[in-house]
């Protein structure tokens, strides 16, 4: 069901541009609090830089960003305790990473399932190849532990339902596959945006009532109203769910609810309220802030950030649709496999 990433198209020219630009700027922790009212505060501080405006006066946003990069969403298990890597650790870092994620070691599986769990070359993945600058162990810049804060009794609940079930019915129809596998939503696609292994391009155009927000996986638009400050009726659930922003200063907020309960971003459930800023910190760098606040889901709210890098793109078809051969490939296995359960007369 996955189609041909963009890597391989732009690994002569775009790819080595946008390794070479990466980085994190310092991202200093500090207290973030939150409110059912969405009053987030950022949790990142940077250097004075007057960007460009828009003809509405605002800072100009547009173009096109990656945000490839090495650097995990949480903190692994074994940099527990250490929120910067020193030099020399971020440099063996970055080559263990790597060399990990190179599917071309066709040992590391074995049986028949190195075929199947790693059917691109390596050469198809655009990850990056470096962590930021200021050497974070995390994108989570909050908790400082830089891990997701645990599930409350009430999600935990309602993922182990989900996971009982999909083990008594995997594959009855379509609805019963992951919204990836239906190419209807990526969960690095968003919201929130994180970095993939690939298609980690997006991009912004900006009008004075709207920001759209187009990414290369999956090929989602995005639309952030601007001219409106209150957020659809309750009853009406989306997939990337409601999007109104409005200018704080030189930062564009997104405040985002009506999530659908199907969405489950890292186990949020469909009461999930995400807070998301884009500021542009220099010429080459738009700083990408997102607070996900779901309290009937998570213990604390919780802040992840990264810098996005300017890229010339282009932005390729990511083509991945419903209905296609892969799905009715894996829906006709699926009966398949029924026919030859034990107890099974069917012919």
């Amino acid at each position: 069901m996955q189609p041909f990433p963009r890597s391989l198209i732009t690994a002569g020219g775009a790819l080595a541009l946008v390794i070479g630009m990466l980085s994190l700027t310092p991202i200093p922790v500090a207290g973030q609090t939150s409110s059912s009212a969405g009053k987030t505060k950022s949790v990142v501080t940077s250097k004075a830089w007057t960007p460009a405006r828009a003809a509405d006066g605002h800072p100009d946003l547009q173009g096109l960003w990656s945000n490839a990069i090495l650097t995990p969403l949480e903190r692994p298990d074994e940099l527990a305790g250490k929120a910067v890597l020193t030099e020399q650790e971020a440099a063996a870092y970055e080559k263990q990473t790597v060399e990990r994620n190179n599917v071309d070691r066709r040992n590391a599986i074995i049986g028949t399932e190195a075929d199947v769990a790693r059917a691109y070359n390596n050469a198809w993945y655009d990850r990056g190849s470096k962590v930021g600058k200021t050497r974070r162990t995390s994108l989570i810049v909050d908790p400082p532990d830089g891990r997701i804060p645990p599930l409350t009794p009430e999600a935990q609940q309602r993922m182990a339902e989900r996971a009982k079930a999909r083990n008594l019915h995997p594959a009855d129809g379509p609805e019963d596959r992951a919204l990836n596998e239906r190419c209807i939503l990526n969960n690095t696609t968003g919201p929130p945006m994180l970095p993939g292994p690939y298609n980690n391009n997006y991009q912004l155009v900006q009008t004075p009532g709207a920001v759209v927000i187009f990414n290369e996986m999956i090929h989602e638009p995005r639309i952030v109203a601007l001219d409106r400050s209150t957020h659809l009726p309750q009853s009406i659930r989306l997939w990337k769910g409601d999007s109104i922003g409005h200018w704080e200063g030189d930062t564009l907020l997104v405040d985002t609810t009506n999530f659908t309960d199907q969405t489950n971003f890292r186990g949020a459930g469909e009461n999930l309220h995400l807070v998301e800023r884009f500021t542009r910190v220099d010429a080459d760098t738009l700083r990408y802030e997102f607070t996900v606040d779901d309290p009937r889901s998570f213990t604390r709210a919780w802040t992840a950030a990264i810098d996005s890098a300017k890229t010339e793109g282009p932005i390729l078809e990511y083509a991945c649709h419903e209905g296609n051969y892969g799905m009715r490939n894996l829906l006709s296995a699926a009966r398949a496999e029924e026919k030859k359960a034990p107890g099974n007369k069917a012919k």
